[in-house]
């Protein structure tokens, strides 16, 4: 069986956010993106404390996919450093697993 994980990443507004997941989820390379937002980040940038108002998503995918995705998303994300976050799934509904093994494409492919 595969490894999943959620791949986290910000952006700017909920339209840039849909268009990411849209890029993502249409390639393939997630299941599923949950967008949520707006959120309130804090963070050094250029030696400046900043906050700004962002979008998160929260890819579905598995640990094969992972590096395609990656791939993707700095190749269409406006940031000069964006999150990318691949955090692992320890467990959860079998069905719903199965679910993101059959939707998500191999890298290898």
């Amino acid at each position: 069986m595969n490894s999943f994980i959620q791949v986290i990443t910000t952006i700017e507004n909920k339209g840039q956010a849909e268009q990411l997941a849209s890029t993502i989820v249409g390639s393939r390379l997630a299941a599923c993106a949950q967008i949520a937002g707006p959120i309130t980040s804090t963070y050094w940038w250029n030696d400046k404390l900043e906050t700004a108002e962002e979008w998160q998503i929260a890819f579905k995918t598995t640990q094969d996919a992972y590096a395609e995705l990656e791939t993707v998303l700095k190749e269409h994300h406006p940031y000069q450093v964006p999150e990318i976050l691949a955090i692992p799934v320890l467990g959860g509904n079998v069905a719903y697993l199965k679910w993101i093994t059959a939707e998500v494409k191999r890298a290898a492919i």
